[in-house]
């Protein structure tokens, strides 16, 4: 069954895709044939259509440009520096990098935007072109809009030869990214360096190997033990930094006697964590623990999106602060950010944005916070994580297919549930009580997601449940 490309609206219409442009980027699978799968010529028209809208649009003929180490990357990174360069932009190449490095040079080198190449925790055969604006940040989806169309009408021109735009590596934006997180008034390097803590990393074999071990140096830590930290890009487990892909990582900690183990995603803007004891800490609260130590010293409001924990918000109202939530995606958590004044937010993936360094998840960020907190806190990891309202969120997903009006699906369930208090910004989230669930169109997947969240795992699954066997019959009726 072909698939075709997909572009994600309000009302949630859906048919099958294997190449998905959202707020989250020009995502697909490499290989196969234009318009089904991200290939050479649909990186070249959405390339050249940002190129040429960066140029006209801003008046800044230069981007920055990086990439996780997945094994298409290089392939992807000559092809964009190339089209780029087509339409008279300078490109500023990082090379092996993060993706919070790619959105803090874009600002440091006065750049018209930016391009990662990189699908974050989407398996090893995919990839992805995330767009970036000047600032820095993902760009809106007014402005991918813009693009979309610019790429769709092929309405670009390329560059005679006098006009053609230069190319540079600049290898030196991931030190001056460390050395900025160093010199944050909350990060404590003396307390860092004196808790003599042994960290474990598992930087799934891409970027991360590079970058997180030269910032643990940086803050004083001299005992690390490095798994899956060749940027290789053959990725030792799934990527994403769940769990159930982190036993490897768990049996290092005990083995080794560890303080703490460090997972990443293979961009970098994703943290999760695990205890001394291989307990997980659990990705929903790499957020609360960092932001509970910012919060203990400047009280302030935070932001999480709908698919988030309410830990959080119980944290920031203990502290004094005021929470808001945001509709899942990054653009989204930061624009929200910004209206509130946040002084932290992210996202429950592992994703913290900390607005003193730059308006973008930073997992490199999180961890120099994180472990500031534990060692001026003076406790073991699991203790910290224990200090913390317990909730249980259950995450499920169900694949879609070309036939499933999500539309409907979502109507349904809402009229269903109509006497509990209904949230509609993001999907579909229902209050019950404490517990709530959310369901939503996913931005990086042809799926729906499905959380739920409960004081305990029991009746997070029991709910999760209940919210499947409904879309399920829903499914099979229509």
């Amino acid at each position: 069954m072909p698939s075709v490309l997909v572009k994600l609206i309000s009302d949630y219409s859906l048919t099958y895709l294997s190449l998905i442009t959202s707020i989250s980027g020009i995502r697909g699978t490499i290989g196969g044939k234009a318009g089904d799968n991200l290939t050479p010529e649909d990186i070249l028209k959405y390339t050249a259509a940002f190129g040429w809208w960066v140029k006209q649009k801003l008046g800044i003929p230069k981007v920055v440009i990086g990439r996780d180490a997945r094994i298409s990357g290089d392939m992807i990174s000559k092809i964009v520096s190339g089209i780029l360069q087509s339409v008279g932009i300078h490109v500023i190449d990082l090379g092996l990098t993060t993706t919070p490095t790619v959105e803090m040079a874009v600002s440091a080198e006065g750049a018209g935007g930016g391009i990662i190449i990189t699908a974050s925790h989407n398996p090893a055969n995919w990839n992805a072109l995330k767009l970036l604006n000047y600032r820095g940040e993902f760009i809106s989806a007014e402005e991918g809009n813009e693009i979309l169309k610019l790429a769709d009408s092929a309405s670009y021109q390329f560059s005679e030869y006098t006009l053609l735009g230069s190319y540079k590596i600049s290898d030196q934006q991931l030190e001056a990214h460390i050395e900025k997180i160093c010199s944050l008034e909350l990060v404590n390097t003396e307390k860092i360096k004196s808790a003599h803590f042994k960290v474990a990393v598992d930087a799934v074999n891409s970027t991360g190997g590079i970058a997180v071990p030269m910032l643990l140096k940086a803050l004083g830590i001299k005992d690390i033990i490095e798994i899956n930290c060749e940027p290789t890009g053959i990725f030792a487990h799934n990527p994403e930094p769940l769990p159930g892909n982190l036993t490897e990582l768990a049996t290092a900690v005990k083995e080794y006697e560890a303080d703490l183990g460090i997972a990443v995603d293979p961009d970098v803007d994703r943290l999760a964590l695990v205890c001394e004891d291989g307990s997980m800490f659990g990705e929903e609260y790499t957020l609360v623990a960092v932001a509970d130590y910012v919060l203990r010293h400047k009280v302030g409001n935070t932001v999480s999106n709908l698919s988030s924990t309410r830990a959080l918000k119980d944290i920031t109202e203990k502290n004094g602060g005021l929470y808001f939530s945001s509709a899942v995606g990054e653009v989204n958590v930061v624009n929200r950010m910004k209206e509130v004044n946040a002084i932290i937010g992210g996202e429950g993936n592992g994703g913290i944005i900390y607005p003193q360094l730059h308006y973008g998840r930073d997992a490199l960020a999180g961890i120099a916070l994180f472990l500031s907190h534990l060692a001026i806190a003076g406790k073991k990891c699991s203790l910290l994580r224990a200090s913390y309202p317990d909730y249980t969120i259950s995450k499920n997903k169900i694949q879609l297919t070309p036939n499933v009006n999500v539309g409907k699906i979502l109507s349904a369930i809402e009229e269903k549930y109509k006497s509990q208090p209904v949230n509609r910004e993001d999907g579909l989230r229902i209050e019950f009580g404490t517990d709530w669930v959310h369901l939503r169109l996913s931005n990086t997947e042809p799926i729906i997601r499905i959380y739920t969240e409960s004081q305990n795992k029991a009746a997070a699954e029991m709910l999760a449940e209940k919210i499947l066997t409904d879309i399920k019959s829903l499914i099979k009726k229509s």
